[in-house]
């Protein structure tokens, strides 16, 4: 797996700049109702380079969408059509180390924020909404509590990490854990230096994803494969930093999103999956109640982790009744 070559430029390093190029190549099998971006283009972020993707008209209303871990902008190929077709340009980018987006020396929350804030600096002043998935959603909460001047609302799509399924540890342990999780995190990086991701068939490589996507269609997983994977003479690869692992987001604890959600002061919309599965939080709607904010929503949909994929027509009908 090669990571994207980085980008030359004359301008002060630090800088968020844009790049008109074209987008990577890939090659796309069809899904029903699934449709790949109209426009790409690439985001040099303090010398990282992003990729991001849009769709929808140039000059419609944004709205930006953030992937959930070991995810990419493309798997809103089937919600953000239908949100672009209703009025609004949807703009999303594969997080650093994700899809087509480079590969970084290390990883962190922090990090992935500053990512967020870049690519939101690139659609104006104005108040926007932000949209979340897992991940994504943790992640758009701090971005809502840190920079409520630039969200006008939120929707958080399963990714609500409970504290029910994450015991607290009293105050005096707090900086021996934290010193744990870098020494763990710290020795993997090293431990995986030089990896490749194990290469497969488009098939072989949706039917590894589809172990912890079980609920998901298989030809929806072998439609993403070509998306999120490189080709290679000896077969595809995931595009996913090998590096990387579940939970690998820094010295960062899932529930600390959920304690984010009370104070926030802009319209918010949470949905949550039901179907407990490998890759969710292990969320119940008891556990999000307590929380919403004063003007918050919570919807529960017949579905697993991946309620966009599963139901992207009810997922988009929620978010089109939140926004303006």
């Amino acid at each position: 797996m090669v990571a994207a070559e980085p980008v030359a430029s004359s301008e002060p390093a630090g800088r968020a700049r844009l790049r008109d190029e074209a987008p990577p190549d890939g090659i796309e099998h069809a899904y029903p109702g699934a449709r790949r971006p109209d426009r790409h283009r690439w985001l040099d972020n303090h010398g990282l380079r992003l990729s991001v993707w849009e769709w929808g008209e140039p000059d419609a209303p944004p709205v930006l969408f953030a992937h959930g871990g070991f995810d990419f902008a493309g798997t809103y190929d089937g919600l953000a059509p239908l949100i672009a077709d209703a009025g609004w340009r949807v703009v999303s980018w594969d997080q650093r180390g994700h899809g087509d987006s480079e590969h970084a020396t290390l990883y962190s929350w922090e990090a992935d924020l500053r990512d967020a804030a870049a690519v939101m600096g690139t659609l104006g002043d104005d108040p926007l909404p932000i949209v979340g998935h897992s991940k994504g959603g943790a992640l758009i909460l701090q971005v809502a509590e840190a920079c409520p001047q630039r969200v006008s609302h939120v929707v958080n799509i399963d990714g609500l990490p409970s504290s029910r399924s994450w015991p607290d540890v009293p105050e005096h342990h707090r900086a021996v854990m934290l010193r744990e999780v870098m020494d763990g995190w710290l020795t993997h990086r090293r431990e995986s230096y030089g990896k490749v991701r194990r290469p497969g068939t488009i098939e072989g490589l949706a039917e590894r994803r589809g172990r912890m996507n079980v609920r998901l269609d298989p030809r929806w997983l072998e439609y993403l494969v070509p998306i999120g994977a490189a080709r290679s003479e000896d077969g595809w690869r995931w595009k996913i930093d090998p590096s990387l692992r579940m939970g690998g987001f820094g010295p960062w604890r899932p529930e600390w999103s959920m304690a984010r959600l009370p104070s926030l002061g802009m319209p918010v919309l949470c949905i949550l999956g039901t179907e407990i599965e490998p890759m969710g939080w292990g969320t119940l709607p008891e556990d999000v109640l307590p929380n919403l904010p004063p003007q918050g929503r919570f919807v529960a949909v017949d579905a697993g982790h991946f309620v966009h994929i599963e139901k992207p027509r009810e997922v988009a009908d929620l978010i089109l009744d939140l926004l303006p």
